[in-house]
């Protein structure tokens, strides 16, 4: 591999001469600096970054911490802090912790190796031993959708127990009384924060007999395809079945249509399910999905601006921002059956309306459909 040295030696200039060309640090003149360029090019020489950032004190490097790669939520807003480093001229180091506190404890460790400027996170549990290690990584850290215990941390997230409320009044208003509820891994704030927000819309109303023993309408999914999927087909195997389930997260919903379909249940009609996140492939699930939207553009967008304010000096204190949820209604609820049979008209009544309405002439119904 080339050096510093050897494109000195065949441009013919001092070491110093290319470094200013490389780094682009004094005024060469256009005859030397095409020179040295060539013997770049010739050498195929590339300029050590970790030295270049010795004597800079900045890498131009960021770090990412995700609990599951697979997991089109995180790859979602992934691919917005990408962008928004790219565009700031950064480049994103990605470490994928698969839920493994061990893996976050390591990955840590490498990006402090790699003197990363700054660090975004969604952490991995055991909160006490990541506070730890970033104070030991004294970058600046951006928390995303999981909140620690660290007051020196900036945090981006959504009212994850506001989007309960919504997703749970959304399906009480359509009359649904006994709704279930399919959460996330114990203990990940999350996941307990949305069901909090499911206890909170069955207590407003009352409308569920056992309210004081709401638990046992919860189940766990742990924020899969498969764990949404095991719970909805134990759900459907209880004696008293819900009419509706609020499912934490779009992959475990997705899992819960096809346990529902395999079962013989047609969603919406036999059973109202939301999810929460509005991943992309939500809205062409069968039944396009009801779910509780993220605003994962600004949760992205704002976690690398507000890095970026703390790695360039212009904030010191940290920042919390919550953002709010919003309810994405597509065909996955419906009415329960007790609202449709309320609404529908008598028979008596039908039949009267479809005597007057032969009885009139054609022009006057069509005048009559006209607003």
């Amino acid at each position: 591999m080339a050096t510093i040295k050897d494109v000195a030696l065949k441009a013919e200039v001092s070491v110093t001469t290319v470094s200013h060309v490389v780094n682009d640090t004094r005024h060469v003149s256009p005859k030397v600096r095409e020179r040295v360029e060539l013997a770049i090019r010739e050498l195929g020489y590339v300029p050590n970054a970790m030295a270049r950032s010795l004597k800079s004190n900045t890498t131009s490097t960021l770090g990412m911490l995700i609990p599951n790669s697979s997991n089109p939520y995180f790859a979602e807003i992934v691919r917005i802090v990408e962008d928004r480093c790219f565009g700031a001229g950064y480049t994103l180091v990605l470490c994928n912790t698969d839920d493994e506190p061990h893996r976050q404890s390591v990955y840590l460790k490498v990006l402090a190796e790699r003197r990363i400027d700054g660090l975004i996170v969604v952490s991995t549990g055991d909160d006490d031993s990541l506070v730890k290690q970033l104070h030991g990584l004294r970058v600046p850290t951006v928390l995303v959708d999981r909140e620690i215990a660290d007051p020196a941390c900036d945090l981006v997230e959504t009212a994850h127990m506001q989007g309960g409320l919504l997703a749970v009044r959304h399906l009480l208003s359509l009359g649904h009384k006994r709704i279930a509820c399919i959460g996330g891994p114990v203990g990940v704030m999350p996941s307990e924060q949305r069901i909090e927000g499911w206890r909170m819309a069955l207590a407003e109303t009352g409308a569920t007999p056992d309210i004081a023993n709401a638990d046992s309408l919860l189940w766990r999914g742990g924020f899969t395809s498969q764990g949404g999927y095991e719970a909805m087909h134990a759900i459907l195997r209880t004696e008293e079945k819900p009419s509706a389930v609020f499912v934490c997260n779009d992959l475990m919903a997705i899992g819960a249509l096809r346990a529902a379909h395999e079962s013989g249940v047609h969603v919406p009609d036999e059973l109202s399910i939301v999810g929460f996140d509005d991943i992309e492939l939500s809205a062409y699930t069968s039944p396009p999905l009801t779910t509780v939207a993220q605003p994962k553009e600004r949760i992205g967008a704002l976690a690398v601006d507000m890095l970026l304010e703390r790695v360039g000096g212009k904030r010191r204190d940290a920042r919390k921002v919550v953002l709010q949820p919003e309810l994405r209604v597509r065909a996955s609820t419906a009415r329960h059956a007790s609202f449709r049979e309320t609404a529908a008209p008598s028979s008596s009544s039908s039949s009267a309306a479809s005597s007057a309405a032969a009885a009139t002439p054609s022009t006057e119904t069509r005048k009559s459909r006209t607003p």
